[in-house]
């Protein structure tokens, strides 16, 4: 079982015994072990069978015995036992931004609210206004934060997805009765936010594979059962769908339910121009079906070379794949070479940096960028000067024994008129420095954009962090003219970086093929603050594919020698 399952119930635990009142120090508790264990890289079945799980930091008896009782379970018993206390709608008011159980609790104990939809009246009837601990304005950012909470309903973050459906996937690649199994929909495009997984096998015994999807321990509930497609929900509340075909019709069904609406329209109006007539069934040159033993042999038949599925958004994509055009060879997990944006302990990563820099020698990257918070980010425990010296001195040390280059670098706060958290003295003892917004996310389109483009112009500033600030599903975006931004980026030789932190993803794919044509360069960044998460990467790789960049279009995939000598030139 997953961590982040175990890591969500003691959270969980740690937010309704908040809410309850309970004991603080019981609260704390369950609040380090969800960190810690949402930080590990061994699997919690590991951890149990060789005795280590109490090694781990905050993972006492009482703890540990619960992860034990999880593996056996599924659930916690303890935990069950806290959901019956109180409604179930305070936990989803948890979800609205700036709800956190203080206020949950406040607005429960306090005014009987014990539900968004209750939560929502109060906020309009201004009755939150005069509340201990609201006001006027929160009142008006709640209503916002549930604006947002609606429009995300029914969505998953992409990881998320990914890691539902991979295990079904490989289950089905060894299915006897299934000859061709592949990922479709939004989740084979790589979409930031899916609502659904899809499916497409090729068999000769449809109702066999049926009866065996419907059947998987991760299934809550069968929606629809039939011969050549069944639908499920998920016991993580995703709905799953699988379509059924003969192989000879895998292809045409496999690119059907892969690309967009707008995609596959454009797709058809292509073919009725070449006289063909195309649909998830085959492609038909009259009633004659055209032979067709992949996805490639499809658009080749249209006089397009091969799309990839990311791409498949109708950006432009089937004009560039027409004679004549240019198709993007898109940057590869494998083309990166390094890795900027990396937390440790020194601030609010929850590892130390020894065992970061080692975690990313063994992923076999060539270099590795040490970047944390700078001092006004208390709540992050950023560094000052006197802490940037000292871990400065422990990446020398590290630089002669490790077999992995390590870059010195901050994510400095871009304060409110744009100016840099640290001296300019501080900032030039960094190898690169990224400066990011991370406070007054309510300033105007005009006031935050002039703040940033301020701090691109600062000299010792290598890119900008998490440009948009949003967090997916959570936290929309702030006011900030992007096109503003990437021209000054541009401009002054900056890069931006793509936030690979499945709850940012940040820039969005949407924006990095203009960006592109308009010369910037971004580095896809993990925005790591555990071991685990140095392996976002992967998920910042496919937002840049869907947004038509290439190797050349990434710095980070520069061999070690060409990135020390970049940011020394800069």
């Amino acid at each position: 079982m997953a961590q982040s399952d175990i890591t969500g119930i003691f959270q969980e635990i740690a937010d309704l015994m908040e809410i309850l009142e309970e004991n603080t120090f019981k609260i704390r508790a369950y609040q380090n072990a969800a960190r810690t264990l949402g930080g590990v890289s061994d699997t919690l079945e590991d951890l149990v069978r060789e005795n280590k799980l109490q090694e781990l930091p905050g993972i006492g008896e009482g703890i540990a015995k619960k992860v034990v009782e999880f593996l056996k379970t599924g659930k916690v018993r303890f935990h069950e036992e806290l959901r019956k206390k109180v409604p179930e709608g305070l936990l989803e008011m948890l979800r609205i931004q700036g709800m956190g159980p203080k206020k949950v609790k406040a607005v429960w104990k306090g005014l009987k609210i014990s539900s968004i939809s209750d939560l929502e009246r109060a906020c309009r009837e201004n009755r939150l206004a005069n509340l201990e601990g609201f006001g006027a304005k929160s009142q008006e950012n709640i209503l916002k934060g549930i604006g947002y909470l609606k429009k995300s309903s029914g969505q998953f973050l992409f990881a998320v997805a990914i890691q539902s459906a991979e295990p079904i996937l490989k289950r089905l690649e060894k299915h006897k009765a299934v000859r061709r199994v592949s990922l479709a929909g939004s989740l084979r495009r790589r979409k930031e936010v899916i609502k659904d997984i899809d499916f497409v096998v090729s068999t000769e015994n449809p109702g066999r594979v049926m009866k065996f999807f419907t059947e998987m321990d991760e299934v809550d509930a069968v929606t629809a059962h039939g011969e050549t497609k069944s639908s499920v929900k998920l016991k993580n509340g995703i709905n799953v769908d699988l379509r059924a075909v003969s192989d000879k019709e895998f292809p045409y069904a496999l690119h059907h339910l892969t690309g967009s609406v707008e995609h596959n329209t454009a797709m058809r109006t292509r073919a009725k121009k070449a006289g063909y007539k195309m649909n998830e069934y085959g492609l038909f040159k009259g009633r004659r079906l055209v032979a067709c033993k992949d996805e490639r042999e499809i658009f080749e038949e249209l006089g397009l070379t091969y799309i990839e599925p990311e791409l498949r958004e109708n950006m432009g994509e089937i004009e560039a794949a027409m004679k004549g055009g240019k198709l993007p060879h898109l940057v590869e997990e494998k083309d990166i070479r390094g890795v900027f944006h990396v937390h440790t302990t020194y601030s609010d990563g929850k590892a130390p940096l020894e065992v970061m820099v080692r975690t990313a020698e063994e992923m076999g990257l060539e270099y590795v960028g040490i970047s944390d918070h700078s001092q006004s980010a208390s709540y992050a425990n950023g560094l000052k000067a006197d802490r940037v010296s000292k871990q400065q001195k422990e990446i020398d040390a590290l630089n002669k024994k490790r077999n992995i280059r390590i870059f010195k670098g901050t994510e400095c706060d871009i304060l409110a008129d744009g100016a840099m958290d640290f001296s300019e003295k501080v900032l030039a003892s960094f190898d690169f420095v990224i400066a990011s917004v991370h406070s007054l996310f309510n300033m105007s389109k005009l006031e935050m954009t002039k703040r940033i483009v301020r701090a691109l112009k600062n000299k010792h500033v290598t890119m900008l962090g998490h440009a948009t600030g949003r967090l997916l599903l959570s936290r929309e975006e702030y006011a900030v003219d992007l096109n503003e931004v990437i021209e000054a980026a541009v401009g002054e030789g900056k890069v931006i970086e793509l936030n690979a932190n499945p709850y940012r993803l940040d820039l969005d794919w949407r924006v990095l093929k203009g960006a592109k044509e308009k010369g910037l360069r971004v580095s896809i960044n993990p925005d790591a603050h555990n071991t685990v998460g140095l392996a976002d990467i992967a998920y910042g790789v496919g937002i840049a594919r869907k947004g038509w960049l290439e190797a050349k279009d990434v710095i980070n995939t520069m061999p070690l020698n060409r990135m020390i000598a970049y940011l020394a030139g800069r």
